[in-house]
């Protein structure tokens, strides 16, 4: 069954119960979930939901791709696909699909440690204007090696990284508390 909007609005409750500073920056959100918008749909706009992974290893160091079309260095991470049951097995599907990372992988804890709604510019290329990405990231602890094969059309390198250099300022506070 793919995601509904009762998961996503469940989740969404559970995080703005432990982070509720955050709940007016997430309204948007909320407001697209009240009218009953589809916003597990990449068409959906303004707006829609997309998950990411930030995957941390036995040394403290995050998992950063070079992400081609942005030419960025992010977190996995992306769309939700109709095959999705989850939020969480959908950002770690994507954490697979463009890393290739598989082996012991286990949530630090079960809700998003963030929920970062943002703008993004139109893509004339695929036909979308402006609209905003409700990116719910979920943190990660890989154990033991962990061998990276990259999606290449999407992905171009990847980097182990202090913690301490995710740019999203709220991210970044938030996987160090986590991780302590």
């Amino acid at each position: 069954m793919p995601i509904t909007a009762d998961h996503i609005r469940t989740t969404l409750a559970e995080y703005t119960d432990a982070y509720p500073e955050d709940k007016h920056a997430l309204a948007p959100l909320a407001e697209l979930l009240d009218q009953g918008a589809d916003v597990t749909s990449r068409k959906e706009l303004p707006g829609h939901v997309t998950v990411g992974a930030v995957l941390v290893n036995e040394r403290g160091e995050a998992l950063f791709i070079h992400h081609n079309v942005l030419d960025k260095w992010l977190t996995p991470g992306g769309h939700l696909e109709p095959e999705d049951t989850n939020l969480l097995g959908a950002a770690l599907r994507e954490l697979v699909e463009e890393t290739g990372v598989t082996l012991s992988l286990a949530p630090v804890q079960p809700t998003p440690v963030h929920i970062d709604l943002h703008p993004i510019p139109a893509n004339d290329a695929k036909g979308e204007g402006d609209h905003w990405h409700a990116d719910v990231r979920y943190l990660l602890r890989a154990s033991g090696d962990q061998a990276v094969t990259l999606q290449e059309e999407e992905v171009s390198g990847y980097a182990w990284r202090s913690v301490d250099t995710i740019t999203d300022e709220t991210l970044r506070t938030r996987v160090a508390a986590a991780l302590r």
